[in-house]
């Protein structure tokens, strides 16, 4: 599956386009729309199209993940674009969310699955596992795309 164009803004949104390279909150260096990596050095800067080029390989990337690692799971659009950001903003779903991925496996129905986007609304800010309110806004907006319950 391919992540519809709404995600792809939501993401956008999201993450914000930064043009130089900057720490996150997590004290992760970071450019362009959220891309992280080895790649990403102290002072660089790139420009608005090399921030789209970067951001279509990484959604690729994370399609490829969430496809390959749901392939026996019928998985709506919503489902695969929530799940896809998700695994954008905290990396691969199968190692930091192994229990939204059991739940998702078993029935990509559960209402428990909800609850699954919340926990990963926290990050380490000077060392310190804190609740961050953007990231709760992000997850409630990723869990109510999931369940086709908010108009993103």
């Amino acid at each position: 599956m391919k992540t519809s164009e709404k995600i792809r803004q939501r993401i956008k949104h999201w993450e914000g386009r930064c043009l130089k390279a900057y720490r996150c909150a997590a004290n992760v260096l970071t450019i362009g729309y959220g891309h992280t990596g080895a790649d990403v050095k102290e002072g660089q800067i790139i420009t608005e199209a090399e921030a789209d080029e970067i951001f279509a390989r990484d959604i690729e990337r994370f399609e490829k993940s969430v496809s390959s690692l749901f392939a026996d799971t019928a998985l709506t659009q919503n489902q695969f674009d929530a799940l896809v950001s998700l695994s954008w903003n905290i990396g691969a779903l199968d190692r930091k969310a192994p229990s939204l991925v059991r739940r998702v496996k078993a029935n990509p129905n559960d209402p428990a699955i909800r609850a699954e986007f919340l926990k990963y609304s926290n990050a380490k800010v000077k060392g310190v596992m804190k609740q961050l309110p953007g990231l709760v806004a992000r997850r409630t907006d990723e869990a109510n795309h999931y369940f086709n319950s908010a108009a993103i």
